[in-house]
């Protein structure tokens, strides 16, 4: 057996707060959304990115921060049950809620914003497009974390593999053999080179004077960041729609794919500025 790394059991627990358990993946959330919230202020501020003044406030975003966190908890959660195991809990309708035992959906989580973050807009007669932007673009920092979090649980690990990198996880479901550190893969891709990408275009780019560029994107980005890496993770037989080959990570990114394409496609072709037309 070629060498691998040993991955240490980490308690899935960061802290006790008395009787209240705070675990790794719900600091990822907590820290992610107050990044975000930090990030999509200055974005709003920024004037030079804006071409003039800002068609949004900083002060928008501190009400859309609740927004988005039920968009992401219901959509992640929903996204799990409907995308992945819905025979278990067509079977089970009870652990649906049972958010506490894991199973959180990407895709779900970013519909479930991403519709949040629509009827907000709608609400308050914001430019849609421009709202959804400025979110979009701090989006990454919550896949980076969310993916540390998984790696530091030592769960949703990769396929055996014999890289001098590949590590041997914790849990006996993991079968005791090295394998690819996925997690870290997706943590790189669909979060630190995505953040920098959304972050070129609305800095150097100024992406944000075309309503829809950086969401596209983002959902572009992370659609094929998740399908490069569907190579390297572990598929859990029974969970979701597998075609051939290609996995339900790849199957439900193809679409984000389409969308963001025609997203940045439909920026690019109007010539509007920023805040001016809302979808």
């Amino acid at each position: 057996m070629s060498f691998a790394i040993l991955l240490p059991a980490f308690d899935p627990v960061a802290l006790n707060l008395g009787p209240i358990s705070v675990k790794w993946y719900g600091l990822s959330y907590m820290f992610s959304l107050l990044f975000g919230w930090f990030y999509c202020r200055h974005l709003a501020q920024k004037q030079r990115l804006w071409g003039g003044k800002s068609p949004l406030t900083a002060d928008h975003f501190d009400d859309l921060l609740i927004w988005v966190v039920l968009g992401v908890v219901l959509g992640g959660r929903l996204g799990y049950v409907l995308f992945y195991k819905p025979a278990y809990f067509m079977e089970n309708p009870g652990e649906i809620i049972a958010t506490w035992n894991g199973g959180m959906s990407f895709h779900g989580g970013m519909l479930g914003s991403l519709l949040a973050i629509w009827l907000y807009a709608r609400r308050h007669n914001l430019p849609v497009l421009s709202v959804m932007d400025v979110a979009s673009a701090v989006a990454p920092l919550g896949f980076l974390l969310g993916r540390i979090a998984n790696f530091i649980n030592g769960e949703l690990w990769g396929r055996v593999s014999d890289v001098p990198w590949a590590m041997v996880f914790p849990d006996p479901e993991a079968g005791g053999v090295a394998r690819h550190p996925s997690q870290l893969y997706e943590a790189a891709l669909e979060g630190l080179v995505l953040l920098l990408v959304l972050r070129f275009l609305t800095h150097k780019k100024l992406a944000l004077l075309k309503p829809g560029l950086v969401t596209g994107a983002a959902i572009a980005g992370y659609g094929l960041a998740r399908i490069i890496v569907e190579n390297f993770r572990q598929f859990e037989e029974g969970s979701g729609l597998m075609i051939g080959p290609f996995t339900p990570g790849m199957i439900y990114s193809v679409p984000m794919v389409l969308l963001g394409g025609w997203l940045i496609y439909r920026a690019r072709s109007t010539k509007s500025e920023a805040g001016r037309t809302a979808a």
